[in-house]
């Protein structure tokens, strides 16, 4: 990786206003112009700050392997059973296809990952440890966030809750959960089970909830009720949330100012195949809103290059987000609310802030998002990570 050094951003245009020169001191921004800094001449390009991939699994990705010939039935347990089988025959380890995920994203300007790993009981922690690895590799290039994830449910498989237990004081950051009803069928016990973990280890939630329409509704409802008792307002966060994409939108509207009143953060991935969040009415409320690109290129579908810039075109195509400021709302879902969501401090541009940025091609905010170009450059605290779209540093 690039040496850190003090910098000078010329010419650059900071969120697409005018031109100005930025500048930059020991991995952060500062007022004045540090003595010897590297001047970088921005072209009079955007300069943005670093992307938030905050919904993803690294460490299932097939990047540099073999095309995979997907044959797998249309449910999502049929996806799940799958791939956990799918693992084993195709040797994968989650170390090198983590990193090589990562490295992938850092090439599109992603400074930030929450990614959700795989625990249960027949692969038990080699996915944690393996991701583990790659944020222990790649520190002070990307931040990644670990979230200890029961994709193949905990109720149903006893003994998954204990590796749970075991990843969380590994270093997992966060307690996943998946579909309490349409996955588990036992929502008590699958939510009482991952909140209770949360306040044993002091962490974090974050619940995929594929559920649709009243079923969604009902595990949403638990959710909030179990974040009001253990007061953890602030520190959950729903992904998908495809319930609240549902064509009776007086239940959501109700549904959505009980999550507001009690800062449950929304994380969407945009599927065209699913109905999602609506971004406008979760901004209007004040539910912090990020994103992610959510598996790419792997037993679940061939889709997918961990871009995020491309990941807020499709938020803006799924929310019919036409307007400029519009467009815009896509891109802060994508910076700045899975900043907020992830708790990354000192984010964005100003003085004082770490310099993790970009620079992206376009007159406007709007036009960087819908042509997304390969990025020119990408800072992690001042040290170049990726240049003309690709990283510094190869994959394995």
């Amino acid at each position: 990786m690039t040496k850190v050094t003090s910098k000078t951003l010329k010419n650059v245009r900071p969120m697409g206003g005018p031109a100005t020169d930025l500048y930059i001191a020991n991995g952060a921004f500062v007022a004045d112009p540090p003595e010897g800094a590297e001047v970088i001449d921005g072209g009079g390009r955007i300069l943005i700050p670093g992307l938030i991939e905050a919904h993803t699994h690294l460490d299932k990705s097939l990047l540099g392997l073999p095309w995979y010939r997907n044959e797998v039935g249309p449910r999502l347990i049929d996806k799940i059973n799958n791939e956990r089988e799918v693992k084993v025959s195709l040797g994968l380890d989650p170390q090198v296809q983590s990193e090589r995920h990562a490295i992938l994203a850092m090439s599109h300007g992603c400074t930030h990952i929450r990614s959700h790993v795989d625990v249960d009981t027949h692969h038990g922690l080699a996915g944690i440890e393996g991701v583990l690895a790659t944020r222990e590799k790649l520190a002070g290039m990307v931040d990644i966030q670990i979230v200890a994830f029961p994709q193949s449910g905990m109720m149903t498989r006893p003994g998954t809750a204990e590796l749970m237990d075991e990843a969380l004081a590994l270093g997992a950051d966060l307690v996943g959960g998946i579909d309490p009803c349409g996955m588990e069928h036992d929502p008590k016990g699958h939510l009482d089970t991952v909140f209770a973990l949360a306040e044993k280890h002091g962490k974090p939630v974050d619940i995929h909830l594929h559920e649709r329409d009243a079923l969604g509704w009902f595990s949403m409802e638990e959710i909030i009720d179990r974040t009001v008792a253990l007061g953890m307002q602030g520190k959950v966060s729903v992904s998908h949330a495809f319930c609240l994409g549902a064509v009776d939108r007086a239940y959501v509207a109700g549904l959505q100012e009980t999550l507001a009143e009690n800062r449950i953060h929304i994380l969407t991935t945009a599927p065209a195949s699913a109905p999602v969040p609506a971004v406008k009415e979760l901004k209007a409320l004040g539910i912090l809103t990020g994103a992610g690109c959510d598996g790419i290129r792997d037993t679940w579908g061939p889709y997918g290059n961990s871009d995020m810039l491309e990941k807020a075109m499709q938020i803006g195509m799924r929310n019919n987000l036409r307007r400029d400021d519009e467009v815009e709302l896509a891109l802060e879902i994508c910076t700045f609310g899975g900043a907020a969501i992830m708790g990354v401090e000192g984010y964005g541009l100003d003085v004082g802030c770490r310099a993790d940025c970009l620079l992206v091609e376009g007159e406007t905010l709007a036009e960087a998002v819908v042509t997304h170009a390969p990025r020119k450059l990408v800072l992690k605290g001042g040290a170049v990570i990726a240049r003309d779209g690709a990283c510094v540093i190869e994959a394995p």
